[in-house]
């Protein structure tokens, strides 16, 4: 339940700051007010408040309080991790923009002896292949290939595919995908992704190749994502810890 408190605190918060609540001062109210605000405990609004400074959204500056970090607000990312899960719906926030999948491809292939590597999977074992195109208020801005071993989701359909499937995982299963490795770079756009894209011939696509695990660290998926270049922006914060 302490986990659900100061999620929902960052979520709101975070709409607040897009939305210029605090753009005057650029400057959050202080804990005290923000407690009583949400009526919550001290700790869990530190704790929200110290997910948001991790995250880069905001400062805090000693003596003078937390403040909004403008080069957050200037370049925002279209991946914002806040829920539960590692889903692209759910955490496509794009100010205010509908999410939405059209789904190309579905079939059931034997496991490639890359895909055996990465999702530890035995030779002979199959996976579902999916391929989908991910909208934002209609308009197309990835193409999403995914590959998810049979055994561990043997229910899966088109239906499904159709929607979240980390969701329907969470929401069915009680299974939470929380783990990730990504790996970003940028390539040439291909004939495909000009056509499904909108993208000219000269222009590239950002890339995204990862694999996706849940909480119990089973790989669920391995994919592949080609973006429209204009989305291909990740915010990062560094901070070193002094000795």
């Amino acid at each position: 339940m302490a986990d659900l408190v100061y999620q929902r605190i960052i979520k709101d918060l975070t709409r607040r700051i897009f939305a210029g609540e605090f753009a005057a001062e650029m400057k959050l109210p202080d804990e005290r007010h923000l407690s009583e605000e949400y009526a919550v405990s001290r700790s869990s609004i530190k704790r929200a408040l110290a997910m948001l400074a991790n995250d880069g959204v905001v400062f805090k500056k000693r003596g003078s309080g937390t403040f909004i970090n403008p080069l957050y607000l200037e370049n925002q990312s279209l991946f914002n991790y806040e829920g539960s899960n590692l889903g692209i719906t759910d955490n496509l926030q794009m100010a205010g923009k509908k999410p939405g999948i059209k789904l190309l491809e579905f079939a059931a292939i034997p496991a490639t002896a890359t895909l055996q590597r990465d999702l530890f999977l035995q030779s002979g074992e199959f996976v579902y292949q999916i391929k989908r195109l991910r909208l934002l208020d209609d308009q197309p801005f990835m193409i999403e290939e995914s590959f998810i071993p049979i055994k561990v989701v043997p229910e899966l359909n088109q239906d499904i595919a159709g929607h979240s499937i980390f969701n329907y995982l969470q929401e069915t299963k009680k299974q939470a995908v929380t783990k990730s490795f990504l790996t970003i770079g940028a390539a040439p756009a291909t004939a495909e992704d000009q056509e499904l894209l909108h993208l000219q011939a000269n222009e590239p696509v950002g890339t995204m190749a990862g694999i996706f695990f849940l909480d119990d660290g089973t790989p669920i998926e391995y994919s592949f994502m080609r973006m429209h270049y204009r989305y291909l922006k990740f915010n990062s914060f560094v901070a070193i810890d002094k000795p």
